[in-house]
């Protein structure tokens, strides 16, 4: 079943519009016809279960068969500080961040960041980037689309981090797994983890000093990992572990 987005003013009682770019996917590249179900959701968590009533040139007119069915969240919102790493390795982590359910991903510029952007680069990234977590949402079926921010100092990006309940650092240097598995057992509970990731420089030592004053610094194995492997590890580690908990605390 395919997934598209639309706006609360394109929701009605009983009736959804589809308009824009996604009347041609759905009308001449997936061919759809009247009758087929499709997924709608309105970025902000709300999801239908519609069947198409009636295509157009202009808009595909859907009928909302089921309201607020079950999403596809996890449990926290996870917060992804992703040092920006250099060729298209961000785009990379966008794309399997979001398809790992995270919440929000903020660029951060960090001392031993290779690629260096200026005001308008940065601001032509974002757009970009932006879009990338879009069509990964449509991809996963997400209930929202990430919202990807503008490129952050670290210092911004450390102070903005602080109002998530808990705030975790893999760190190359960081030895043994202890730490970790209790980091894990105590995110019971919590409803917003921040996740720091270092460039492929990794943090400078004032960096890190700093981050452990209000983070749990924990380790991700014996090995180094590149940049783009720790995010993605990461994540994948926090969704496997939010959504088991979240399925046995449930039964």
């Amino acid at each position: 079943m395919y997934q598209f987005f639309v706006e609360d003013n394109q929701i009605g009682e009983d009736t959804i519009r589809v308009i824009g770019s996604d009347v041609n996917h759905m009308k001449n590249v997936l061919r759809m016809k009247p009758g087929e179900r499709v997924r709608i959701s309105n970025q902000i968590g709300r999801d239908f279960l519609c069947s198409i009533e009636a295509l157009s040139e202009q808009e595909v007119l859907l009928h909302i068969e089921q309201k607020d069915i079950p999403g596809t969240e996890l449990p926290a919102k996870i917060y992804l500080f992703q040092g920006i790493p250099k060729g298209e390795r961000m785009e990379t982590v966008i794309e399997k961040a979001v398809e790992l359910g995270v919440y929000e991903i903020i660029p951060v510029a960090m001392k031993y960041c290779v690629v260096k952007l200026d005001e308008k680069k940065a601001e032509k990234k974002v757009a970009r980037w932006q879009e990338i977590a879009r069509s990964a949402a449509k991809q996963s079926k997400r209930s929202i689309i990430p919202r990807i921010h503008p490129l952050m100092s670290f210092q911004d990006a450390a102070a903005y981090a602080m109002r998530c309940d808990c705030r975790l650092v893999p760190y190359e240097n960081e030895e043994g797994m202890a730490a970790t598995a209790r980091a894990f057992e105590h995110l019971k509970g919590v409803e917003s983890i921040s996740v720091f990731i270092g460039p492929e420089g990794g943090f400078a030592g004032e960096e890190i000093e700093s981050l452990r004053a209000d983070s749990q610094v924990i380790s991700l194995g014996k090995r180094i990992l590149r940049t783009d492997t720790a995010s993605i590890t990461m994540l994948s580690m926090l969704m496997m572990h939010l959504e088991m908990s979240h399925s046995m605390e449930s039964r």
